[in-house]
């Protein structure tokens, strides 16, 4: 080999060897990334979205500072297969996540892991209910084989599920008690993780995963004032996301503060749509809501912040939560391998500096055995549980989809059922582990179960027995 050769050889080799972290170290300028997501907060629960009583001046803000949406869709309409989608940019059924309470197969990619393989700290902070337990919140366990470390997060204090006042986390496994609103605690620990991060130069990855508005409803008296005249299930979640949105303040604050907002890209969002049963509604007049295929169900706030990248504006452009794992691996700029084939999302960072007029494929969903595809501005749909049916929806001309045109633009149906055909089979496959190296799921993956009914929990349980806001849940069940 010649002198040249062996150089250039050894340059390559040395590349190679080199971790992404030790770029990092050497004063590469990436971003930071925060994820902020409400637990049933509906698309009209906003003051942007001129809901009638409900004020949320710091989302206000961020939506005025960045690109808001007015069509952003949540991968299913309940909590777990949405978080399965934000940390894959798969479709939830994919994942193994059928609906919530079921467990993230560990043989999927998560962004956690692939920022974390590239330098970034990541922290997980809030709710979880990606480890396959059921019930309302509680604390992971340290040897729970399904925890948030297991997923890519170096930090976590974290619960299973819905959390509210004066929570019980679980920080890395052990047990801490905690007093006030739930949403400013995680809020003020996620603070304290990336100032560490800021004072040792490391780019960080957070994940604020908020209990709120999630019932039982229960809230600090100041925050239900503006309120006192609704019935008191809605004053108290109306207090709920008020101090939510106070928190979403104090994060803000914290980052202007530390001199480290413009480099900082925030993304809020909901796990799904908002709860029925509310006056005012929680979805700006939407049909269905949580638990529904309908726009109602699946369509939720989103406003990404980052004013480096970002011009204020407000978009059109459909996008689902399974679009933040390509769009992040693209802000980060992470290799293009690692990521679990199929992707269902798409990088919106091109939407990020201009308007772009048309989505490049199609948005599926499925949620227990129903199937939808959103394909720009036309919706179709196979749902119904006992007599199952075919619909079809201008989402522009009908965003309240109260006229199928299934029978009136028949080539039109045609076309979106093959789509729809065709992501079944994808998906069929999916679910039976092809996407994966060794071509089936590997043993190991829990069904859902309740925590209730698991010995390691029996202290816990005495305790949450004791709290009255959950009295009416444990009736219930």
């Amino acid at each position: 080999m010649s002198r040249i050769l062996m150089m250039v050889f050894c340059c390559f080799y040395l590349v190679s060897v080199c971790s992404a972290a030790d770029f990092l170290d050497e004063g590469t300028d990436r971003p930071n990334i925060i994820l902020v997501m409400a637990d049933d907060q509906g698309w009209g629960q906003t003051g942007y979205q001129g809901h009638p009583r409900l004020k949320t001046p710091h989302l206000d803000a961020m939506a005025a500072n960045g690109l808001r949406f007015n069509r952003f869709y949540a991968a299913a309409p309940v909590c777990s297969p949405t978080r399965a989608s934000v940390l894959t940019g798969r479709t939830n059924r994919r994942t193994g996540v059928e609906t919530h309470g079921y467990a993230l197969r560990r043989q999927e990619a998560t962004i956690a892991k692939e920022l974390q393989q590239a330098g970034y700290r990541t922290g997980h902070f809030g709710k979880w209910h990606l480890n396959g337990l059921r019930g309302p919140g509680a604390p992971i366990l340290g040897d729970d084989t399904h925890h948030p470390g297991v997923f890519g997060f170096d930090e976590w204090l974290s619960v299973t599920n819905f959390f509210d006042r004066d929570p019980l986390l679980s920080r890395r496994g052990s047990f801490e008690d905690f007093k006030g609103d739930s949403s400013e605690i995680v809020v003020a620990e996620a603070i304290r993780f990336m100032e560490k991060q800021i004072r040792d130069k490391r780019p960080f990855f957070t994940v604020i995963w908020f209990g709120t508005p999630h019932d039982p409803f229960v809230a600090a008296e100041q925050d239900m004032e503006p309120f006192a005249d609704l019935e008191p299930r809605t004053r108290k979640q109306l207090g709920e996301l008020v101090a939510m949105d106070r928190s979403i303040g104090t994060l803000r604050d914290a980052l202007r503060k530390e001199g480290v907002e413009k480099n900082t890209l925030v993304w809020f969002t909901s796990d799904n749509g908002g709860l029925p049963r509310m006056n005012p509604s929680t979805t700006g007049g939407l049909r269905g809501f949580k638990r529904s295929l309908y726009e109602g169900g699946l369509r939720v706030p989103a406003i990404i912040e980052w004013p480096d990248e970002i011009k204020p504006r407000v978009t059109d452009f459909p996008a689902v939560s399974m679009d933040i794992f390509p769009t992040l691996k693209e802000v980060a700029e992470l290799p293009e391998k690692g990521a679990v084939l199929p992707q269902d999302g798409i990088s919106l960072l091109p939407l990020f500096r201009t308007e772009l007029l048309e989505r490049e494929k199609p948005i599926p969903f499925s949620f227990l055995d129903q199937l939808v595809i959103i394909d720009n501005r036309y919706k179709f749909m196979w749902v119904g549980e006992k007599k199952p049916r075919y619909e079809l929806y201008d989402l522009v001309s009908d965003p309240t989809e109260s006229r199928n045109l299934l029978e009136t633009e028949k080539g039109l149906a045609a076309t979106m059922k093959q789509q729809l055909q065709e992501f079944e089979a994808s998906l069929k496959a999916s679910i039976e582990g092809a996407d994966y190296p060794e071509g089936k799921v590997l043993p190991g993956e829990p069904g859902p179960t309740s925590w209730m009914t698991d010995d390691r929990y029996k202290p816990f349980l005495d305790d949450w027995r004791k709290r009255p806001e959950f009295r009416p849940w444990l009736k219930q069940k």
